[in-house]
């Protein structure tokens, strides 16, 4: 910002009356002086003599000195000497006064004084007046010059300062402007650095899937080509009818818990598994994972120790699901365990808490491989000659349905091929344990007549002859549009019906049989792939009586056809 700069010298200095200094040894001529300068309206002092009229200059500042040369004691030249030696007055103007000729030589030396001139006594008034007003207004000029030159200073320091504030408030933005932008480029690193690491994750988790995606269509194949080998087995008529039955079982049961995995973590990444949790004793949650495991364990020869604590201890818990987090805690340890090595439980209480350890002498874990053991898809062996199954999957669903039951787990080893141990941390419940109710036996079903409708060719068919080898009539199709038509011609107790089927939903069936002359006796079963309480709702409300998850467990159909009515029966 351009200071703007306006120099004119004051009125008052302009106008105020100068001080001329008068110097001389005799009265009479200082009042001549004083006569003859008066009308220029100046400040007129007087000393009578060299000493007095340095005194003088010492309490004011004169425009000009009129001196007299020839004084008593000190003449005007030692005077004159003495003035200018002084840095204030080196350069006031001083008219010497002589009443005698002076030599060149005089006028030389008074010159070299300081004298700017000289006069002559008798002094001619009008030269007198005119001499000194010409030095005096010199003065008042040199003043002016001198007070436009402290102006002009003080203007250029105040313009100094002005651009030094502004070049201080500039350089203090910069500064500030500098700490933003580093403080953005450590934000900007920090973010770069993390997309790299959420790129590494992504190359990981994209790696751990294509893995997954291998593994997975090993493990389908695995249980299919048993399945199948059985098949063929059956078709050519050889081996033992209820070997094969066995095998088919075993590898349906497999098939149906890889596929289980797969939907229970996808349904808790989507926040829809829903926790039936009641007061449960943590031995019978044990007993529970061993025995879903047990032919596991048999087949590998593992042995297993449990060693529990004494006495009840109660958990807040969904039973089945906790079961569920031991048996795959126990199953991991069994597949990478070498055959015949113990596996060992350990169980004990910590103030409001329990942990349960499973213990290995396994493969054993690497501290990183324990870091990440728990994240979907992580394999800690992947060499395709490992006899160990899996997908990848079971310790994330230990560690998520543990985390929904507000506990947590961890995994330690000592290093490779020093096994590992895994402990679940659970809170304690102190509430009392109610007993539950045995389930009620399955009552025996008089014959029915049952609809199958499914577009699945293969599964309509042989739920069919499922019911059929059950002692009830069956009937089968496959077209949703037909459903009305064959309700009619049939006349059905039960109905078992797909819900996703081509062209008119299972929901869309069920609505339109309910509205039918036969809708308000039959009973209407949902057989789907969908378990949720989602599911389970929509069903409710599109009139289904009963929600069955594909594959139908023969209990569960027993358990409904044995519920009904005799006087419902109409098979002839």
């Amino acid at each position: 910002m351009a200071a703007s700069l306006s120099l004119p010298p004051t009125t008052a200095d302009a106008q105020a009356p100068a001080t001329i200094l008068l110097v001389d040894d005799q009265p009479g001529r200082l009042l001549s002086y004083r006569a003859i300068l008066e009308p220029l309206g100046e400040n007129l002092i007087e000393a009578r003599s060299g000493v007095e009229a340095l005194k003088l200059l010492m309490e004011h500042e004169c425009a000009l000195i009129l001196l007299d040369v020839n004084m008593p004691g000190m003449d005007g030249f030692e005077t004159a000497s003495l003035i200018h030696q002084h840095p204030r007055y080196e350069k006031t103007p001083i008219i010497f006064v002589t009443a005698v000729n002076v030599s060149d030589l005089d006028r030389l030396r008074g010159y070299k004084l300081g004298a700017v001139d000289y006069v002559m006594v008798p002094v001619i008034p009008e030269i007198m007046r005119s001499k000194v007003s010409v030095l005096v207004e010199l003065y008042r000029k040199r003043r002016e010059l001198q007070s436009a030159n402290e102006r002009l200073a003080q203007a250029n320091e105040d313009l100094r300062l002005e651009k030094a504030r502004e070049l201080e408030v500039l350089n203090e933005s910069l500064r500030a402007a500098n700490v933003v932008l580093a403080q953005r480029n450590i934000e900007l690193q920090a973010q770069i650095a993390e997309r790299e690491r959420a790129q590494q994750r992504l190359l990981e988790h994209d790696r751990r899937k294509d893995q997954f995606l291998a593994t997975l269509a090993h493990e389908l194949r695995n249980p299919l080509a048993s399945l199948a080998n059985a098949v063929n087995v059956m078709k050519l008529g050889g081996g033992n009818a209820s070997a094969l039955h066995e095998v088919m079982d075993r590898q349906l049961e497999l098939l149906v818990r890889l596929i289980d995995d797969l939907l229970d973590v996808a349904r808790i990444s989507q926040d829809k598994l829903v926790l039936r949790r009641t007061p449960t004793p943590l031995d019978a949650v044990l007993r529970s994972a061993v025995e879903s495991v047990e032919p596991l364990l048999r087949s590998t020869g593992h042995r297993l120790e449990l060693d529990a604590v004494p006495g009840d201890v109660l958990l807040e818990a969904d039973p089945a699901r906790l079961s569920q987090v031991f048996a795959n805690l126990i199953s991991n340890a069994a597949k990478y365990s070498d055959p015949a090595q113990p596996i060992r439980i350990e169980t004990e209480r910590d103030g409001e808490e329990v942990q349960v350890h499973v213990c290995d002498q396994g493969i054993g874990l690497t501290p990183e491989q324990a870091e990440g053991i728990f994240e979907p898809f992580a394999q800690v062996d992947t060499s395709i000659e490992r006899a160990r199954g899996g997908l990848g999957i079971g310790l994330t669903l230990v560690k998520r349905l543990v985390a929904m039951h507000e506990g947590a787990v961890v995994a330690t080893s000592e290093g490779l091929g020093k096994g590992c141990r895994f402990t679940v941390r659970l809170p304690l419940c102190r509430e009392a344990v109610v007993e539950s109710e045995p389930a009620p036996p399955i009552p025996a079903a008089l014959p029915r007549r049952v609809l199958v409708i499914d577009d699945n060719c293969d599964s309509a068919d042989t739920l069919a002859m499922m019911l059929e080898m059950l002692g009830h009539q069956a009937q089968r199709i496959y077209d949703p549009h037909a459903a009305e038509q064959a309700v009619g011609d049939f006349a059905p107790d039960v109905v078992f019906l797909d819900i996703g089927m081509p062209g008119m939903s299972g929901y869309d069936v069920a609505r339109r049989l309910r509205a039918s002359a036969h809708g308000a006796t039959m009973t209407l079963v949902a057989v789907t792939g969908w378990g949720q309480p989602e599911d389970r709702r929509r069903t409710a409300e599109a009139g289904f009586d009963h929600h069955l998850v594909k594959p139908p467990e023969i209990d569960s159909i027993c358990r409904i056809l044995g519920a009904l009515p005799p006087c419902e029966a109409k098979v002839q």
